[in-house]
């Protein structure tokens, strides 16, 4: 008996690929699967749905592109005309006559009207002044006809009160300033407490010196009459030297507490007191 031939050889396949396809579509889990290449049906509707989609999303980017590529050549257009345009204008810079007119004009009016508020400045100080003045005036002779009356009048009173009317007499006619009540002297405190707290760290510092000649300066400007002063009439030996009461006066015409005027050819300091 002859033996038989050998079988031809055969490539092994995995066991996933035998009838893969027949095997999917006939499975437990999809009983109800069309027989075959039916199920991909369905799945084939869906891919091409799907890549109609991105088509048209596709079309609308390159619609876009193109639009932007548009704007930007007509943008780009636009300003290069701008820079010609601004390159072949005339631009005048330079003033006009004009220009220095109107400059020449302003500076007039500016003037004028400084000069009526210094004129205005000066009557409304002397108008102060003479006020002052005058009310003095009228007090001291009033009070000197008072007490002359009254001593005329009074032979007998005692050697104390003759002695105390010839004092306040004498007082009155040297215009000599008024003693303070207690009260004027607490608001007048109150007020120097407030005025030395405006001003520098300097002082308001640890040098008492310097506090005491400040006090003594504001008190000689509000003692002042009218509380118009000069700066000799403040100094008071050897306490309150000049240098000393430049130096308070300088910060408080810095603080605008008092007021420096030299507009009548004599420097007079007004006081202005806190805002």
């Amino acid at each position: 008996m002859m033996p038989l031939p050998p079988a031809p050889h055969r490539t092994p396949l995995r066991r996933v690929s035998q009838g893969s396809l027949f095997v999917t579509s006939r499975s437990a889990a999809y009983r109800d699967a069309p027989h075959g290449l039916g199920f991909l049906e369905p799945a084939m509707a869906e891919f091409i749905q799907e890549t109609e989609a991105l088509q048209t999303n596709v079309e609308n980017l390159k619609h876009l592109s193109d639009s932007v590529a548009s704007f930007n050549e007509s943008f780009a257009m636009w300003t290069y005309l701008m820079e010609m345009n601004s390159l072949t204008t005339d631009w005048p810079q330079q003033p006009t006559d004009a220009s220095f007119d109107l400059a020449r004009r302003r500076a007039g009016a500016a003037e004028e009207y400084a000069l009526a508020s210094i004129r205005a400045a000066e009557e409304a100080q002397r108008e102060a002044i003479a006020a002052a003045n005058a009310a003095a005036e009228k007090t001291t002779a009033t009070e000197a006809d008072n007490e002359t009356t009254y001593m005329a009048t009074t032979n007998n009173t005692t050697n104390a009160s003759a002695h105390k009317s010839k004092t306040l007499i004498k007082k009155v006619v040297k215009g000599k300033k008024p003693k303070l009540t207690a009260k004027e002297k607490k608001e007048r405190a109150l007020e120097m407490e407030r005025i030395i707290e405006a001003l520098p760290l300097e002082f308001r510092g640890k040098d008492p010196n310097l506090r005491r000649n400040t006090e003594m300066t504001i008190e000689g400007l509000l003692d002042a009459p009218g509380q118009v002063s000069t700066l000799h009439n403040l100094i008071k030996l050897p306490d309150l030297s000049q240098a000393r009461v430049n130096k308070c006066l300088i910060a408080l015409v810095t603080k605008k507490i008092v007021k420096k005027d030299n507009s009548t050819g004599q420097v007079l300091y007004h006081w202005q007191g806190l805002p």
